[in-house]
């Protein structure tokens, strides 16, 4: 028999909007929490089905002094910024734009630059002169939102690939392979510091990927997001009953 523990909170709710509902008012604490603590808060966004929805209701949190809000990405697809494939057009869709979030707050993530390893540095720098550091001197998110792929994999850290062994960077650029884009990507340090780390999963899908990142023992290269566990601060996996839980 397989042992599974799942770490941090595991929130398992009836169908997809109950967990647009409560990743919403998960993100809007974490917000408003941070900006009560040291004045700002820093987040970084994925994109996916998953979390739509709740970026929608977030925009809609009047609590949240969004003017005190910077907002990073976690990976991005090498597409314009107006592509459909652009994890930013999605987020500028569904929170930035409703939330009217000031532009000089909004840090995209540069994937569609000539050079990826350039403005894979380039936007290292910026997190580093933003994002407060925690007690281990690193760049620590207030809020990171994180989904989990069919394969395994999270933010752009795929399976079977050297990305999840980089610890000197914070954000690397991606190369392409066979039908996928080249990406940037944050790293599995910027990660692993994040003050909380929301994973949104919905589908049966998720349930065999779920079930791998939750098995005390497995393989990071296999199942990247296995990654998550990794992580120094909070953990909080909202997940709808198909994607699965424990038992």
């Amino acid at each position: 028999m397989t042992t599974k523990v799942v770490p941090g909170l595991l929130i398992a709710s009836d169908d997809v909007e109950a967990v647009a509902q409560g990743a919403s008012a998960r993100m809007g604490k974490a917000i408003r929490d941070a900006i009560a603590a040291r004045g700002t808060a820093c987040i970084a966004l994925s994109g996916g089905e998953s979390p739509r929805a709740a970026y929608t209701l977030l925009a809609a949190d009047e609590k949240i002094h969004w003017s005190n809000v910077n907002v990073f990405w976690v990976d991005e697809r090498a597409a314009p910024p107006t592509d459909d494939r652009s994890n930013y057009r999605w987020a500028k869709a569904s929170l930035l734009d409703p939330a009217k979030i000031p532009a000089a707050n909004v840090h995209r993530m540069p994937a569609d630059a000539p050079d990826l390893d350039v403005a894979a540095q380039a936007y290292e720098t910026l997190i580093r002169k933003v994002v407060p550091v925690d007690a281990m001197g690193v760049p620590s998110f207030d809020l990171m939102v994180l989904g989990i792929g069919e394969d395994g994999h999270t933010a752009s850290l795929f399976p079977g690939e050297n990305t999840i062994d980089i610890t000197d960077r914070l954000v690397t650029a991606v190369p392409a392979a066979e039908k996928r884009e080249a990406r940037m990507t944050l790293t599995v340090p910027a990660i692993e510091h994040a003050r909380l780390a929301l994973v949104v999963a919905v589908g049966k899908n998720k349930r065999a990927p779920l079930e791998r990142v939750w098995q005390v023992n497995g393989d990071a290269h296999a199942t990247p997001a296995r990654v998550i566990r990794g992580v120094r601060g909070g953990i909080m996996w909202i997940i709808d009953k198909a994607a699965g839980g424990v038992g």
